[in-house]
């Protein structure tokens, strides 16, 4: 289910269909018509459906900053 869908892991399913059932069990309406009141199913078919995506990851959070290594035995540091 997942390459289909555009989701590269289980791991990220798992975290998006958690994230959503919590938005749903906070107050969020349902963005499909299902016949399940509970929310993780919910969630569930929302995701299969092509309603709720994954957000892009932020590029500056996986920019590491390059960091020249301080060597004590350097006199010009």
């Amino acid at each position: 289910m997942t390459s289909e869908q555009g989701i590269d892991s289980n791991f990220r399913y798992v975290v998006m269909a958690a994230r959503r059932a919590r938005q749903l069990q906070n107050g969020s309406q349902p963005i499909i018509d299902s016949r399940s009141n509970k929310a993780c199913r919910v969630a569930q078919e929302e995701i299969a459906a092509g309603k709720v995506t994954a957000a892009p990851p932020r590029a500056e959070l996986l920019e590491e900053a390059v960091v020249e290594p301080h060597d004590p035995h350097d006199a010009d540091a």
